[in-house]
């Protein structure tokens, strides 16, 4: 939102809803503090409609009561235009952190305006670029703010960017979540791939359950005076192979559609991490969000680049289980070359180490699913945009106005 979008003042602005807007974080670059950055935001002529001048007001005084709402004289106040997407405002006699007042002006409105418009060094100005940008991905819109000194023959000096404040409107109902105005749905997962992922979960709970019992039988009938202890073994066994088998036919078809699939998030690139230097600066945003450190990440519509790793290595994990698991298949098969040559690591390795092996990647698949389900919800209690449903519907919610790294703008 930026102040180029003012409420009508026709006759007929009263039916017109006011939009709700939101401030979030303030980002200073020109060295004034936070709260200065947010009263240079707020100057702006007694009474005005602006929603963006009121939320602006509004913020000042709640978060910082002690800082003076500079006053302007209506007079004083140039509005933007369709030409120029910022305004100029004179704020005569503002108080300044030394204690003294100068009169400046301030100018206000769109991120590439406002940077074109005054001056900053490389640093400051990458450093402004950078986290607005971060914060258009969410869905939030730089209010960002420039000032110049007015001199004493009432010339106007240089524009020096300060900061910007990042705004983005929400809803008209109580719950901004739910509000259609906020929110869009984008359609990101297709229905074979949902099929796939609950193919998987379903038969890697049965491999496990199955495999873990074959390696150690811990309930079944015991050895009777006969010797005899019945089938239930075979039966195990035969449950396992045939989901191996089914989970090779679902890998199989993984990978065909990586290939020939029109769906962009199935084919290969989706899966193949750190395509990009941003993608290798975003790792580390990502593990920081992840750990708490990070208010929020980068926005992907499909996988960030921590996914894209885990994906990947789960993808070489689950292949490699396929082939220790079919080398220990192969060894009652040795009657076929196919089957020999299948089993020729087990030969080599020996049945334990392989079988230990074997072992190893079931619990590192099952610390995956452990990891992924927590992450899952977390980022879905946090993020809000129904990630956990979104492999059941197929869609995500992202706020209107959001520009996700791997996506157009959404909405």
């Amino acid at each position: 939102m930026t102040t180029s979008e003012r409420t009508p003042t026709s006759p007929d602005a009263e039916e017109q809803p006011t939009p709700r807007l939101e401030a979030g974080d303030v980002v200073s670059v020109g060295g004034l503090s936070h709260r200065r950055v947010l009263a240079l935001a707020a100057a702006a002529a007694p009474g005005s409609d602006d929603p963006v001048d009121q939320l602006m007001i509004a913020a000042l005084r709640e978060d910082h009561p002690a800082i003076p709402v500079p006053t302007v004289d209506p007079a004083d106040v140039d509005p933007p235009r369709e030409d120029r997407r910022y305004s100029l405002t004179r704020v005569r006699a503002l108080q300044v952190t030394d204690g003294s007042t100068r009169d400046v002006v301030i100018m206000r409105g769109d991120l590439r305006a406002v940077m074109g418009a005054s001056s900053a060094n490389r640093e400051n100005r990458s450093l402004l670029r950078k986290n607005a940008l971060h914060g258009v991905e969410h869905g939030w819109r730089p209010l960002v703010i420039a000032a110049a000194p007015v001199a004493a023959d009432g010339s106007v000096g240089g524009f020096v960017l300060q900061g910007f404040v990042n705004l983005r409107p929400i809803g008209g109902g109580e719950d901004e979540v739910t509000s259609e105005e906020s929110y869009t749905r984008v359609d990101v997962w297709s229905i074979s791939l949902r099929l796939q992922h609950w193919l998987n979960v379903f038969l890697i709970v049965v491999l496990s359950l199955s495999g873990y019992y074959i390696m150690d039988p811990f309930f079944g009938p015991t050895p009777a005076a006969s010797g005899r202890t019945g089938y239930l073994m075979g039966y195990v066994r035969l449950i396992h192979f045939s989901a191996a088998f089914a989970w090779l036919l679902v890998g199989a078809t993984r990978v065909v559609s990586a290939f020939t699939s029109r769906d962009r998030y199935l084919r290969w690139p989706t899966l193949w991490p750190l395509k990009s230097k941003k993608d290798v600066r975003n790792l580390g945003r990502v593990v920081k969000h992840y750990a708490f450190l990070r208010d929020e990440g980068p926005l992907y519509l499909a996988h960030n680049p921590l996914q894209q790793l885990a994906y990947t290595g789960l993808y070489l994990a689950g292949g490699l289980q396929m082939l220790v698991g079919f080398s220990l298949y192969a060894l009652y098969k040795q009657t076929s070359p196919f089957w020999q040559v299948v089993a020729t690591p087990t030969h080599w390795i020996g049945i334990g180490p392989v079988r230990l092996v074997h072992t190893m990647l079931m619990f590192a698949l099952w610390a995956f699913a452990i990891g992924h389900i927590y992450l899952a919800v977390r980022a879905d209690s946090l993020d809000r945009h129904g990630g956990v449903s979104s492999m059941i519907n197929g869609g995500v919610w992202l706020r209107r106005g959001s520009k996700p790294v791997d996506s157009p703008k959404v909405g």
